[in-house]
Order: C-alpha cells, then structure tokens, then sequence
C-alpha cells in the first residue's frame, strides 16, 4: 500500500478535494440512499481510476487541474461504482472487497436501482454543466463495457474463444473504462489537443495488462481475495487457458473442455487443469503478453516532459503488472 502513497503523493491535494466532491455529487433527498451510498463510499477501493484522471491531467498540463478534471473524476467514479453494484447482482455475489455487497444487504431490487441512480447522477453531472466532450468519452465507455460482458457471455457458451476475441472481451469489458480516465484526464483540461487520444491509448495498454494480471491471480499466483480456479468454475476463459487449448493435442483439448464444461464444481478437476495449464506455459505465455502491453504504454509516455506526474504514471504502469491483489 505504501507504493499507492508514493504514486497518489503528487495529487494527494487534488485526490482529498475529490473525495468532498465525490462524496456530495452522490447526495440525494431519499434516506434509504443516502446510506447505501454512505455505506458504499466508506468501502472504497484504492481508486486507481480518479488517480488516472488526475495524474494525466497534471502531466499534460504542467501541474494544472479544472472543475472539469474534478467533475469528471467524479462521473468515472459513480459509473464505475454503478457498474460493481450491477455486477454484484449479476453474478450472485454477497462480497465486495471482503465486505457485504449492496444487493446481499438490501436485496436485489435495491441494488438494481441504486446501480440506475449513481448512473444517472454521472450523466446530469456532465450534462448540468454542459461537459458534452467528456460525457461522449464516458457513455462510449459504459457501451463497450456493456458489449464485452455481452461477448464474454456468448463465446463462454460454447468455449470458443479465439485468442484474438479474448483481446477484445478484455479491452471492452476492462480496458475502455482505464482508457477513460486518461482521456478524461486529458480533455478536462485541453479540450482539442492530440494528447487526448495518445492518452486514450496509454489507458487502453494498462487495462490489457491489468486484466491479464488478474487472469494469473486465478491460477494461485497470489490470494487475492477470489478462490483460486474461481474463473475454471465460471467457465471464464482466459489468457494461460486460451494458449494452451491452442497448443495442446485433440486429446488433451477435449479432456480441458470437457472438465471445464462438466466439472468445473470438481475441486479436483479444477486443480488438475490449473497445473495442465502451468506445466504446458500458460502463465508464461500470459506474462509475457502482459509485459507486452506494459512496454507500449510506457513507450507512448515517452515524448512528455519529465515530471512528477509522468514519474508517478510510470509507478502505476509497474504497479498494475507487480500487485499482488
């Protein structure tokens, strides 16, 4: 935790102000949601995605910030917030960073409109102060997430995901939001300038090798606070498993779809193909693709001047491939 300190250090200023913001842009005149939302907020994550916006907006404007930088950070937030708790209900889960989520505590219903409320609030945000370039950015973001998941689904159906369809699930479902941020972050405080989508791209890149680095979580690179195989059950497919089904024999790929489509509540099973995929170099294709992207992105930093902001994007950029949750 102390790397996130020494990364937030530059915007700690920027990053407490926003935490005011964020916190009344969530307000409303119902009780009952004024403490989910309270709940919620007092649950907060390590808030990568505002320290995005904030950084690459200081970065590209010599240490300066707007009330849209503000605004901005504020609606990513609420639409990502919005997102989990929908997807808590999605996926039947009752923990959200080791804590209750919002639909175990107040049922499905409840969550669902919370999710629609946060939502909303996000859009008027922009709207309410006539930020149209950013609420384009954001609602291009939450349509791309909606069509990975989407993806996801279809292609899980009949475990055909190609190597090349895994890229794109991933871009969509969690790259596009990153991209946002640092896009946002670059809008809010030059609107017309090419660094816009330099910086677009620069988020895309890390949410790649972000989302790789939580496929491996999966095959016990660390307890992260998700069962080990928790992806094998689900009938996720991912990255070590994707390159090995492509490498292995007709034999060995039918004995890996049929476990993961038949036993995949079989703890047994689930380990046997977790070693399959470790011992046949699953997790080392998948790292090396990881550090792939980790590369590019660093590389479209490269032409900005040297600054605390840069020097604190380059810590996230290492820190998304060496996290251990």
């Amino acid at each position: 935790m102390k790397l996130i300190e020494n990364i937030k250090q530059p915007i700690a200023f920027e990053m407490d102000l926003f935490e005011k913001k964020f916190r009344l842009s969530m307000s409303s005149r119902v009780a009952l949601l004024n403490r989910i939302t309270h709940y919620i907020v007092n649950r907060k994550g390590k808030q990568m995605r505002p320290m995005f916006v904030f950084l690459t907006a200081k970065m590209i404007s010599n240490g300066e910030v707007s009330e849209r930088t503000y605004r901005g950070a504020s609606v990513l937030e609420l639409i990502h917030t919005a997102t989990l708790v929908h997807d808590d209900v999605v996926d039947e889960s009752d923990r959200r960073r080791g804590f209750f989520s919002v639909n175990a505590l107040w049922k499905n219903k409840i969550a669902v409109l919370v999710g629609d409320f946060l939502l909303s609030k996000g859009l008027l945000l922009c709207i309410d102060n006539n930020d149209f370039d950013l609420l384009k950015i954001i609602s291009v973001a939450v349509r791309e997430m909606s069509e990975g998941e989407l993806l996801q689904i279809e292609k899980a159906r009949n475990l055909d995901i190609t190597e090349v369809v895994y890229y794109e699930i991933i871009r969509q479902k969690t790259a596009t939001l990153i991209a946002a941020c640092c896009s946002l972050g670059a809008a809010s405080v030059k609107p017309l300038s090419n660094d816009i989508e330099t910086m677009r791209k620069f988020g895309e890149l890390i949410g790649m090798a972000f989302q790789i680095k939580d496929d491996l979580f999966d095959y016990g690179t660390k307890q992260i606070g998700k069962p080990t195989g928790i992806d094998i059950k689900e009938q996720k497919m991912t990255l070590p498993l994707i390159y090995v089904l492509n490498q292995c024999s007709k034999k060995e790929k039918r004995w890996i779809i049929n476990s993961i489509k038949n036993h995949n509540k079989d703890s047994k099973r689930v380990n046997e193909v977790i070693s399959f995929v470790k011992d046949n170099g699953g997790l080392d294709y998948a790292v090396s693709k990881m550090k792939y992207f980790q590369k590019e992105a660093l590389h479209l930093l490269e032409h900005f001047p040297e600054s605390i902001y840069k020097n604190s994007l380059i810590l996230m950029v290492n820190y998304v491939i060496e996290r251990n949750k």
